[in-house]
């Protein structure tokens, strides 16, 4: 803001200009001397003169300012000061108040400035064509994976593994566990189609525990399912009597398993082969089996279901039941678990077919077992089932006698005869 100077900010027209005074004491100065020359008079005026186009220049370049501002006009008070214009008494009205400290003005850093956050933009890019085809094939794969989870449960249903639990619990006593460790082998293997190796199962335990009962359920169970065809239930004593019988027992073995694989692989189904009483297997019979089992080159003896049925090790079986009873009835271990690693071992020692198998050890029978046998089979052959006359056949059998637990030596095996006797 800049002062608008009006005639009060200069020396008052009746006053002694400085310039007058120049004038006037420069005659005064050469008639006293009486010897200046004109060459120093000259000189003079030639100052005066630009003395005062300097000040008439300034004084119109403030007018101009002072016309162009606004239009309050700051005034600065009169000046005693002498009566020769200074820029002394021009003041800036920032600071034209003594008693306001002026402020120093602080040096600006120089810093890099960025705009907000609202007003950030990342620079374009072309986009990739390479992420929508990863989004394409990540869609595929979840629709594959889907379409896989739903055909495991279409294929499972093929086979009726509901049905099969229901019959195993119907008819099979005193075998729980042995029979959903069954079921849960049966589900996981027939999920899918494609395997890596055949499924095995090995069934063991003493007489009359129902082993050989289980392979009959299976087998009539799976022909129902995938055909007779594709079943096929093998009994040494029955196909191999003899040691004589072995070269053509076990050509023929050979020869029929393959039929069987290659037509199951066909019509896309797994083959069922049932093996009874396999500790009457010749030593000829057992290799074969085990480089059916364990195919070197061909794939589609992988998808296959073997199930070996036998008593080996039966005496040990019955021991380790006898010895571990008590823990048995208080539910804290499972026998089936403490007794697969001895058994495995012992299996192995005997024949390698038994290296991969899974091992379903069957448990000795009680009392209340042997009863609910009893009632089944007087069932089936249209007797009444009455309970004084179950228990006192029941009596007639012999038993392991272990605390207050009663274990049958023969399990159900003589049950059809004493009902038969009826």
């Amino acid at each position: 803001m800049f002062l608008n100077h009006t005639p009060e900010c200069f020396p008052k027209m009746g006053e002694q200009d400085p310039s007058d005074r120049l004038r006037g004491d420069h005659p005064k100065e050469t008639k006293e001397n009486g010897t200046g020359s004109f060459s120093q008079f000259s000189s003079s005026v030639r100052t005066m003169v630009r003395i005062r186009q300097k000040y008439q220049a300034i004084k119109k370049r403030r007018l101009e300012i002072a016309a162009a501002s606004s239009s309050q006009c700051f005034i600065s008070p009169r000046s005693t000061s002498p009566k020769v214009f200074t820029f002394e008494n021009i003041q800036d009205p920032m600071y034209s108040n003594p008693s306001s400290p002026r402020k120093r003005k602080k040096k600006r850093k120089g810093r890099v400035l960025y705009p907000s956050s609202s007003l950030r933009a990342v620079p374009t890019k072309e986009r990739s064509r390479a992420k929508k085809c990863l989004y394409l094939l990540c869609i595929i794969v979840f629709l594959q994976v889907y379409n896989a989870i739903e055909n495991l449960d279409d294929h499972v249903l093929k086979y009726d593994l509901d049905g099969l639990e229901k019959t195993l619990k119907r008819e099979v006593f005193g075998q729980q566990e042995v029979a959903e460790s069954l079921l849960g082998h049966l589900h996981d293997y027939l999920s899918t189609y494609v395997h890596n190796k055949p499924l095995v199962l090995s069934l063991h335990g003493p007489t009359g525990v129902g082993k050989s009962h289980v392979g009959r359920l299976l087998a009539q169970h799976f022909r129902s399912v995938v055909g007779d065809d594709l079943v096929m239930q093998y009994f040494v004593l029955h196909h191999c009597p003899t040691d004589d019988d072995i070269p053509r027992c076990t050509k023929s073995l050979d020869s029929h398993v393959s039929e069987m694989v290659t037509q199951a692989e066909e019509e896309e189904k797994i083959p069922v082969f049932i093996f009874d009483e396999v500790e009457h297997m010749p030593r000829e019979l057992l290799d074969t089996l085990q480089d059916l089992i364990h195919p070197k080159n061909n794939n589609e003896y992988l998808n296959a279901i073997y199930i070996l049925i036998s008593n080996l090790g039966h005496e040990d079986i019955t021991k380790f039941v006898l010895h571990n009873s008590s823990v048995a009835v208080s539910g804290h271990l499972s026998l089936i678990q403490e007794l697969n690693p001895w058994l495995r071992s012992y299996l192995e020692r005997y024949h390698m077919v038994f290296l991969e198998a899974d091992l379903l050890p069957f448990m000795l029978l009680e009392k209340s077992n042997v009863m609910d046998c009893f009632i089944d089979e007087m069932s089936r052959e249209g007797f009444y089932p009455d309970r004084s006359h179950v228990e006192r056949l029941a009596e007639e059998l012999s038993y392991y006698i272990v605390g207050e637990r009663e274990f049958s030596h023969t399990g159900c095996r003589q049950v059809v005869a004493k009902v038969n006797l009826l």
